[in-house]
C-alpha cells in the first residue's frame, strides 16, 4: 500500500488560517460528503505579533483542521514574510502533490493588496507545483516519487474588502449554509491572530460568506474561480445535480 493516503482535495495556503478563512466551509462540506481532504500550509506563519511561537500557531492549525475534519495537514519549511516563487518552493509543494495524489487543488487566485505579499507568491508556487507534479524525466528532483497529474484546479479568494469579482474564466459559489458555523469555529482557533480586539474581522468573514451565498441563492457560500472556462455536456445535470 502507498505510504501516503490518496486525497480527493488539497487546499494550499501561505499561512495557517488562510485556507480556513477562504474556503473552510467548502472543506467541511466536502468532508461531510465523504471526500478525503488535506491542507498544505507553505509556511508556519511565524513570526507574527500575537503568537508566542511556532508551536502555538501549529497547535491552532491542528485544532482548526480537526474541526473541519481534514485528514492530513502539512506545514512546509518555507519562510513566512519572505516567501518567494523559487524553484525550491515549487519542488517542495510538487512533492506533496505526488505523495497525496489529489484530484482537485484549491489555492490563491489573486493578489491581496494591503495584506501579505506571501499570498501572491503562494499562487504562483501552487500553479507551478501543479505543473511540476506531472513532469517526467526529472525524478532526482522529486525523491523518485511517481509523477501525478492533477486533474482539476480552482482558485479561492481572500478578498474581505471588495465586492468585485476577481478576474477569471469562470466563477461559481459553493453552498456552505450548513457549514458556516464550523468554518467560523475553525477560524476562531487562531486566537493569536484574532483576539477580541479583532472581532470585526470574524464578522467580516461571516458577512462575505452571506453575501456570496445570497448571490447564488444560498444562506452562505464561498466564491471560487476557474482558470479555464467552465463547460459541460449536460447543462441539466450541471444545474440540478441529476
Amino acid at each position: 500500500m502507498p505510504e501516503h493516503p490518496q486525497l480527493d482535495v488539497i487546499a494550499v495556503g501561505a499561512h495557517p488560517d488562510d485556507v480556513e478563512i477562504a474556503c473552510g466551509g467548502t472543506l467541511a462540506s466536502l468532508v461531510k460528503q465523504g471526500y478525503r481532504v488535506g491542507i498544505i500550509d507553505l509556511t508556519d506563519g511565524e513570526p507574527t505579533p500575537g503568537s508566542p511561537g511556532p508551536e502555538h500557531r501549529l497547535e491552532e492549525a491542528r485544532q482548526a483542521a480537526a474541526i473541519l475534519g481534514v485528514e492530513v495537514r502539512v506545514t512546509l519549511d518555507l519562510p513566512n514574510r519572505r516567501l518567494f516563487d523559487t524553484f525550491e518552493a515549487r519542488v517542495a509543494l510538487a512533492k506533496e502533490f505526488r505523495k497525496y495524489r489529489p484530484r482537485l487543488i484549491l489555492g490563491f487566485g489573486e493578489k491581496t493588496p494591503h495584506a501579505s505579499p506571501d499570498h501572491w507568491q503562494a499562487m504562483q508556487i501552487t500553479d507551478a507545483a501543479v505543473f511540476y507534479s506531472r513532469l517526467t524525466k526529472w525524478d532526482a528532483h522529486f525523491d523518485l516519487l511517481p509523477v501525478h497529474t492533477v486533474p482539476a484546479q480552482l482558485y479561492y479568494t481572500l478578498a474581505l474588502q471588495s465586492l468585485e469579482l476577481p478576474p477569471s474564466a469562470g466563477h461559481f459559489v459553493v453552498d456552505i449554509s450548513d457549514c458556516l458555523e464550523k468554518k467560523l469555529e475553525a477560524v476562531r482557533c487562531y486566537a493569536s491572530q484574532f483576539p477580541p480586539a479583532k472581532g470585526a474581522t470574524l464578522e467580516r468573514v461571516r458577512a462575505i460568506a452571506m453575501h456570496c451565498g445570497a448571490a447564488a441563492g444560498y444562506a452562505a457560500g464561498e466564491l471560487f474561480m476557474s482558470p479555464r472556462t467552465i463547460g459541460t455536456k449536460d447543462p441539466v445535470k450541471m444545474l440540478f445535480g441529476y
